[in-house]
């Protein structure tokens, strides 16, 4: 894609613990789906989840790559024990394309075309250079950038493709802990699979009962969902090729569909915010990081 082409739209990795069931059925629905350019799928938070979705694995990416998606696997964002250090190896031997989302993987596939997620911090145009001289196509850029610095990261690295959250629950953080479990009296070693009773994650308030993050197994998440329709026009113009939508417990399908017609001028984008609050009615919607304010907050167009 040109960086003056259209706007793309790719589907990120599911970050919560559903039923393989249910994230095989969510996949093939956006195998179906002709709004969906690209998806990125594969466990990102917890090594402990995979074996829940690693059996319907190959047919999932049979299907999408025979409806015309580019597909790529995503590797672990914290690596911590030596079997996480093996599958990320065994990742970059066989899947044709991988998205780095750890340092670790970024040695096994340099020299390689591949791509960057959003938990490898790029902060200047400078590391977005070396990252495509080893081998990186596209970049997902981490969700807290303002405009003004993703312009500067662009225009520093434009042989790159850039890829920016635009819908979805924020990734803040990844811990070596499980606060998930413990919040319901377990530890992370007999965790019992606890992050699975929320399927969109596990709202955590202030101690005045203020609306504050949400848990997801050991990764921590805005407790907002980002939004970003209103601004589907500026973002061309600051470097950015893709737009992805992380998978929450909500109709994605209609999702991609709002936010393609509202990219193609179909839908305006307050009508489109409106619609969306009928598809995800419980979340909260903020866009403050791109406009340079608090993460939660709400500008409006």
């Amino acid at each position: 894609m040109t960086k003056t082409g259209r706007l793309k739209l790719t589907m990120g990795p599911i970050p919560y613990l559903w039923p393989g069931e249910k994230w095989r059925d969510f996949y093939y629905r956006i195998a179906d789906s002709g709004h969906v350019d690209a998806v990125t799928l594969g466990e990102v938070v917890c090594s402990k989840r995979d074996h829940f979705t690693r059996p319907f694995l190959p047919e999932v990416v049979e299907r999408l790559t025979r409806s015309g998606k580019s597909v790529a696997l995503a590797s672990l964002a914290l690596v911590t024990q030596e079997r996480e250090a093996q599958a990320t190896r065994r990742l970059a031997a066989e899947a044709p394309l991988v998205e780095a989302n750890d340092l670790s993987a970024l040695r096994l596939l340099a020299g390689r075309p591949h791509l960057i997620g959003p938990f490898v911090n790029v902060y200047n145009g400078a590391t977005a250079r070396l990252l495509a001289r080893q081998g990186a196509t596209r970049l997902c850029l981490g969700p807290e950038l303002p405009a003004a610095s993703i312009a500067a990261i662009t225009a520093g690295a434009p042989e790159l493709d850039y890829e920016l959250i635009g819908f979805g629950r924020l990734p803040l953080a990844i811990s070596a802990r499980c606060a998930h479990a413990r919040a319901k009296g377990h530890s992370k070693d007999n965790c019992q699979f606890v992050c699975g009773e929320e399927p969109d994650g596990l709202d955590v308030d202030t101690l005045d009962g203020q609306p504050f993050l949400t848990v997801n197994g050991v990764q921590t998440m805005s407790r907002h969902c980002q939004v970003l329709l209103a601004e589907l026009p500026s973002l061309p113009g600051m470097g950015i090729t893709h737009l992805r939508l992380s998978p929450q417990d909500c109709d994605m399908v209609a999702v991609a569909a709002l936010y393609a017609d509202v990219r193609d001028g179909l839908v305006s984008a307050e009508e489109g915010i409106r619609q969306l609050a009928i598809l995800y009615p419980h979340a909260r919607f903020a866009n403050g990081f791109l406009h340079g304010r608090p993460g939660m907050d709400w500008v409006a167009a």
